[in-house]
């Protein structure tokens, strides 16, 4: 499922990174990559902040449909 439908809170694992190869390498330099662990602390109208690699980044609705977990 993608990332905008976790559970705030639930850790979980990246399984895919999808779209186009840059938008894949954008996300992969921001620690989205397959296999890490990610958490999401809030959503909003299918933005999400999440917790990667001990860092906070928000990303919008579009790029967080592309990360499935």
């Amino acid at each position: 499922m993608p990332l905008t439908m976790a559970t705030a809170g639930e850790p979980a694992v990246i399984k895919r990174v999808g779209g186009k190869e840059e938008t894949k390498r954008f996300l992969e330099n921001l620690g989205f990559v397959t296999g890490s662990t990610v958490t999401v602390v809030s959503a909003t109208e299918g933005n999400v902040i999440v917790n990667v690699k001990d860092s906070r980044v928000a990303i919008g609705k579009d790029m967080a449909n592309k990360i499935l977990i």
